[in-house]
């Protein structure tokens, strides 16, 4: 095993496969920084690219890509606060306030790092995971992933703010986002559901141009009513190396934070069909469970670098682990997995047992791409970032073309339909309205994105099972930990009322 792991560095390091490597580091890195085209869309594009190609050159080529885009998807995140990707929405909320502060370079500092921790956590479980992962995978059946997915939605609780009306209101607005998610054509009967005879709403509203609105047009409003640059101190002298490198620190100062929301995106990578839509959200939610006071709550959503250190590292070390159904089941964890998939036969190889006897170098060589490229990534980030952040110290006037050029981009390339554009607007007179009237967006964004996860596998536990998947016991264990998960912030921060009124 140890042989193989070091036969797994030797391929990558090889003059071809490196160089095949850069060239897709550089491509992911352009992907991730324009929004809306998406890693999994790319990666499509490449297929073709690799037939003639060796395996040892193709997954370099095809993983470098696609592990690096989360990475640099933080940067239009933190300084925009226009989503790179749709993996990269949790990152906006702190790291975009943040960036209003005039804290750019400290944010993109602790986005990179914990995104480098992340991938390098995703990495080493994927090597360590790959002899003992069957059992796991296959103890989780449709019931499980249904309960899965309630846990993630309890995190609405720790997203919703303070008190009984912030609840009120997250719940509100995670029943929206629930709704959202049912527009379209029904899953299981082909039903049409809110669609109002509108040929673009057959497939339902897509997440890119949903987020952009809701999150990226209120900010511009702003900005433009203000007349002030991103960054609210605009007569601060912008010299940002300190701030980056504090960034880089708080990594570490958090460093078992960012362990635990790496072990977080890890498993939900490593279960088929969640992905980084949901780890990032209860990654996001965990970090703000781990505050120890109101006060220290209250700051997220504000400008709290630890809701930038927790979905960074979650976004990124799911990619690890959604490699291991892929390459020992076959069973694609995400829709990237499921295209590289497909490169897998394209190169005449059969994901199974074979890709780990037979072509185990060849498979540890994929955890030494993820890991090198994401080296190479930061390091090449970390170098250019001060450049990047000056950008926010720029009058609004100025900057509020280019943004809006992005904006528009992101959204149009999500489905290349004019729809688009008009659900960015509609959304965006939507956020700006939740923003103005105190509601939280990300409980609407985490409704969206679980409403069809819990539709799909709801419907498929009642077909198989009736009312009998109800008395699994890892189904009841699932839902005692959801509970646990709701209840957790609010146990703890009367603890630490009671502790305070003691002392």
């Amino acid at each position: 095993m140890f042989g193989s792991f070091i036969d797994g560095l030797f391929l990558v390091l090889q003059w071809n496969p490196f160089l095949y490597m850069l060239i897709g580091v550089a491509v992911g890195f352009a992907v991730g920084i324009l929004p809306g085209l998406g890693g999994a869309a790319t990666l499509a594009l490449m297929i073709p690219f690799v037939y003639k190609m060796t395996p040892q050159e193709a997954f370099p080529f095809l993983l470098g890509m696609h592990s690096v885009v989360n990475t640099t998807g933080d940067i239009t995140s933190v300084l925009f606060g226009i989503p790179g990707e749709s993996t990269t929405v949790a990152t906006v909320i702190d790291g975009y306030a943040m960036t209003k502060k005039g804290q750019a370079g400290r944010a993109l500092g602790a986005a990179l790092m914990s995104s480098l921790v992340g991938a390098l956590v995703g990495a080493f479980f994927l090597a360590l995971a790959i002899p003992i992962v069957r059992p796991l995978v296959l103890a989780f059946g449709t019931p499980e992933m249904l309960m899965i997915v309630l846990v993630g939605m309890t995190c609405i609780s720790a997203l919703s703010g303070r008190g009984k009306r912030g609840l009120l209101l997250g719940l509100m607005a995670g029943g929206i986002g629930f709704y959202l998610a049912l527009i379209g054509q029904d899953n299981q009967s082909g039903i049409l559901r809110f669609t109002f005879d509108t040929l673009y709403l057959y497939d339902g509203i897509s997440v890119i141009p949903l987020v952009v609105g809701l999150f990226a047009v209120p900010e511009i409003v702003d900005m433009y009513v203000s007349d002030s640059s991103i960054s609210r101190n605009i007569d601060r002298d912008p010299r940002l190396g300190s701030g980056v490198w504090q960034g880089v620190k708080d990594t570490f100062i958090h460093f078992w934070l960012v362990v635990r929301c790496s072990l977080i995106g890890t498993f939900f990578g490593l279960m088929p069909g969640l992905g980084a839509g949901v780890a990032q959200w209860v990654s996001y939610a965990h970090a703000t469970q781990s505050a120890k006071t109101q006060e220290e709550r209250e700051a997220f959503g504000k400008g709290d670098v630890r809701g930038v250190l927790g979905p960074g590292a979650a976004n990124n070390s799911k990619e690890g682990a959604s490699l291991i159904p892929t390459v020992a089941f076959g069973i694609p964890a995400a829709p990237g997995m499921a295209i590289l998939l497909g490169a897998f036969f394209v190169l005449g190889l059969v994901p199974g047992p074979d890709m780990l006897t037979k072509h185990l170098p060849l498979t540890f060589s994929m955890v030494w791409t993820i890991a090198i490229s994401n080296i190479i990534t930061v390091a090449v980030c970390l170098l250019f970032i001060n450049y990047l952040a000056r950008l926010t110290f720029i009058r609004g006037s100025l900057l509020i073309p280019f943004i809006l050029l992005l904006v528009f981009i992101g959204a149009y390339t999500a489905t290349n339909d004019a729809g688009d554009l008009v659900v960015v607007l509609v959304f965006g007179v939507v956020g700006y309205f939740m923003v103005r009237g105190g509601w939280p967006r990300p409980p609407l964004i985490l409704g969206f994105v679980l409403g069809d996860l819990v539709e799909t596998n709801l419907y498929t536990c009642i077909t198989l099972y009736g009312a009998h998947w109800l008395y699994r016991p890892k189904v009841i264990m699932l839902f005692i930990l959801a509970v646990i998960v709701a209840l957790y912030p609010y146990l703890r921060e009367k603890y630490f009322r009671n502790k305070e009124a003691r002392i």
